[in-house]
């Protein structure tokens, strides 16, 4: 069973149908016990760091979320989910969870051609092996909507990259922890793929 945490954070209900295409078992749920309960466990959100992160820990969530990371339980965050697991966001500012060293930053441009947020079709680019991203081809897209990005401390946590103005950070990862700035349940064949590797991943990247 995959739990699909439940903060207020939005595209919930994206995952969920994503999953139940896939025949893949899970639940959206807020509860500390059944996010601990979990086989697996996906951090989905759109929506404002700080609002976010009050809402986890108002809710003893964040704990659930530390204790499961410790446990080796295998967690994919999204978009969002994978800016919180950073130190702390320029979006408030607002001190994350910490479970990766980094900051979500802002895109901040002087062309005015760069729109912010970034919104559309991708390529990632390949930077580490992982076992969520064995079916990448060369030229595969994957549909992104932020302001956000993860500008992540440590380059061993860095496992793809995007061009966007700049190159930043689009999946990164530790231990059991996998996060992509894109949305794989709203990128088509390509993403059901990784959702599918998710449902079968153990945690370990090797």
């Amino acid at each position: 069973m995959i739990a699909v945490v439940d903060y207020n954070a939005g595209n919930l209900s994206s995952v969920k149908r994503a999953l139940d295409y896939l025949g893949i078992s899970s639940m959206i749920t807020s509860l500390p016990v059944e996010i601990l309960s979990a086989d697996r466990i996906i951090v989905p959100g759109v929506g404002h760091a700080g609002s976010a992160l009050a809402t986890l820990r108002k809710q003893g969530i964040d704990s659930a979320l530390r204790e499961a990371f410790e446990n080796g339980t295998p967690l994919l965050g999204i978009c969002l989910g994978s800016q919180i697991i950073l130190t702390r966001s320029e979006e408030g500012p607002t001190h994350c969870l910490d479970f990766i060293a980094g900051v979500a930053a802002r895109f901040s441009f002087s062309n005015a051609a760069m729109k912010v947020p970034h919104m559309g079709w991708n390529e990632i680019l390949l930077k580490r092996t992982h076992p969520l991203l064995r079916h990448i081809q060369p030229g595969d897209e994957f549909y992104f909507v932020h302001s956000y990005y993860p500008l992540v401390d440590n380059d061993e946590a860095i496992f793809a990259q995007t061009d966007y103005g700049i190159t930043f950070t689009s999946a990164l990862g530790q231990k059991n922890l996998f996060a992509t700035q894109f949305h794989p349940e709203k990128s088509g064949e390509v993403g059901l793929q990784l959702l599918r590797q998710f449902a079968d991943w153990d945690g370990c990247v090797c």
